[in-house]
């Protein structure tokens, strides 16, 4: 397994795992223009697990500046996905784990994410050490 930065190469395994995570009412885009928008943002990454030549899991990792806690930036997590065949291997902890490594060279102060209750990924995250019990999530859809 080699854990690595997604490259515009990787949309077609991307959109497969994007595929997977996706529940909302409106699917994935299949436009390999957003997928680049997305690679391209400045501070953020998308760090992936491949395995022979398949991305079989990844997460996107946005670093955000801040004015707070000595303007040290923080970190959100999204898009947390691990292909169904590959789960409970450890290679979707393995690719947030890089991810969060990522975080904390760049100085972060904290890495933030949301999941969905009926996902059940609240132990997986636990076991990563992030905690629901400091602060509680919001969503307002547009």
């Amino acid at each position: 397994m080699i854990i690595r930065d997604l490259i515009a190469d990787d949309f077609p395994d991307a959109l497969r795992l994007y595929q997977v995570l996706t529940r909302d009412p409106v699917p994935v885009t299949t436009d390999p223009a957003a997928f680049h928008a997305v690679l391209d943002h400045a501070g953020t990454t998308i760090v992936g697990a491949q395995i022979e030549d398949r991305i079989v899991a990844m997460i996107t990792l946005h670093i955000l500046p801040n004015m707070t806690s000595g303007g040290r930036a923080y970190a959100l997590v999204e898009n947390v996905i691990c292909d169904p065949e590959h789960q409970g291997k450890g290679i979707g902890k393995a690719v947030l784990q890089a991810g969060l490594d990522k975080a904390k060279a760049k100085g972060c102060y904290k890495a933030m994410l949301l999941t969905g209750e009926a996902r059940g990924a609240r132990g997986f995250y636990e076991s990563l050490g992030f905690s629901g019990h400091e602060k509680h999530g919001m969503i307002l859809r547009f």
